[in-house]
């Protein structure tokens, strides 16, 4: 191996299948082998009985999609709002010295100590969940695209001007297309974050979704069903990130390393 040496794509496979093959071998040695008891860490046979239990019996298909669709809906209005706001800090120096310090201050604020305020506000319903999500993720955006649009070379900017483009040519022709590769990228970073305030956010008061399942699994100290619950929470998330990964390929190809 040497530094930033590439791999090739059946390389990268191989390593990949490797490594989650070698973690349920640990996983299986840990408990079929008497080291972890099974009533703190299910065995990999009773967590597929117990995940086939869930999704044949109890309809655990619809907590998986009502998680999915809390996810997707408070990123969504994240993103809404995130998009603009960013933008704009980061090609206007005035907007980023009024924005900064308050958006700065909220990141550090964790979406988990709002659920309270949201439930008195918004209720148990819909509207609380994806609001924990919305706020978990909207301010880490905005910072975040602020500096990828305000981290543009100068002097494309200075060329633009002196080829005669308008402020707002610049901002739509120079700074946004330049931006625009670790905008994406910083939309599929995000969007996993996403995932940990959603089951936050299910884990009280919630009747639906994975982190639902996952209160009443621990409440009957059913492991089985919990090591499910996350493994599913990580396969979805694995799928997304590889979509996420070929769209920014196929939008922009000549920002892939």
């Amino acid at each position: 191996m040497k530094p930033l040496q590439p791999v090739s794509a059946s390389s990268r496979v191989a390593y990949g299948i490797a490594f989650f093959a070698l973690f349920v071998a640990l996983w299986s040695v840990a408990t079929f082998g008497g080291y972890v008891q099974r009533l703190f860490l299910a065995d990999p046979i009773t967590m597929v009985r117990e995940g086939y239990n869930l999704m044949v019996e109890y309809g655990f298909a619809y907590d998986i999609g009502m998680t999915i669709w809390r996810v997707v809906g408070g990123f969504v209005l994240a993103a809404l709002v995130a998009l603009p706001l960013g933008i704009a800090m980061g090609a206007y120096k005035p907007i980023e010295a009024l924005l900064e310090p308050f958006v700065s201050f909220a990141r550090y604020l964790p979406a988990s100590a709002f659920i309270p305020l949201l439930i008195l506000w918004a209720g148990l319903g819909e509207a609380q969940k994806l609001l924990v999500i919305f706020i978990g993720s909207v301010f880490q955006l905005i910072l975040m695209i602020a500096v990828a649009v305000g981290g543009i070379r100068r002097d494309l900017v200075d060329a633009a001007y002196t080829l005669g483009a308008t402020d707002t040519s610049v901002v739509r022709r120079v700074l946004l297309p330049n931006a625009a590769p670790e905008i994406a990228e910083i939309l599929r970073l995000v969007l996993g974050w996403a995932w940990t305030y959603v089951i936050v956010a299910e884990l009280i008061g919630s009747s639906s979704g994975i982190g639902h399942m996952i209160t009443n699994s621990q409440a009957l100290l059913n492991t089985g069903q919990i090591i499910f619950g996350i493994i599913v929470i990580g396969l979805i998330g694995l799928v997304s990130d590889f979509l996420f990964k070929a769209v920014n390929q196929r939008l922009f190809p000549w920002a892939q390393r």
